[in-house]
C-alpha cells in the first residue's frame, strides 16, 4: 500500500534531519545489502586475525614466563577473530541462518544452488527414512 502524500512529506522530512544528525550512520543504514556489511565484518575479523598472530609471536618469542599468558591470549583472539569471520563469510555467500536480503528487498536463493522443494526433514529423520527403505526391500 502506498503513502499518501502527507506520510511521505513526514518520511522525508524524517530521513532528512536523520542525514543532518548523522551522515555516516544514516549512509551505512541506507546501503540495502547486508553483503556489504558482512564484507566490513570479514575485513574487521582479518585484521584481528594478523593482530592475534602478532600478539602471540610477541608472547612466544619474547624470553620471560611472565609473557606466556600474552601468547595465550594473542590465541584466544586469533580464535575470536577467525570464527567472527567464517560467520560473516557463511551468511555473506547464503550458508547462514537467514539468507541475505536481495537488492529489491525480499529474500535471495544463494547463489548456484537451486530453492528446496518442500521441507525434507531433519537430519536424523532423513538418515531413519533411509533406513526403513533400506529394511523394507529386504
Amino acid at each position: 500500500m502506498p503513502l499518501s502524500e502527507h506520510e511521505q512529506r513526514l518520511l522525508d522530512q524524517i530521513e532528512q534531519a536523520l542525514y543532518a544528525e548523522d551522515p555516516k550512520w544514516a549512509n551505512t543504514v541506507r546501503i540495502s545489502d547486508p553483503r556489504s556489511h558482512y564484507k566490513r565484518r570479514l575485513i574487521k575479523a582479518s585484521i584481528g586475525f594478523a593482530l592475534g598472530v602478532v600478539i602471540m609471536m610477541v608472547g612466544v618469542v619474547v624470553s620471560g614466563s611472565a609473557l606466556i599468558p600474552l601468547g595465550v591470549g594473542g590465541f584466544v583472539v586469533m580464535l575470536a577473530a577467525c570464527l567472527w569471520g567464517l560467520s560473516s563469510w557463511k551468511r555473506m555467500n547464503g550458508f547462514g541462518d537467514s539468507p541475505p536480503a536481495a537488492p529489491g528487498g525480499g529474500t535471495a536463493a544463494p547463489r548456484g544452488k537451486q530453492p528446496r522443494r518442500g521441507n525434507r526433514g531433519t537430519f536424523m529423520e532423513r538418515m531413519e527414512e533411509r533406513w526403513r527403505r533400506r529394511h523394507d526391500e529386504r
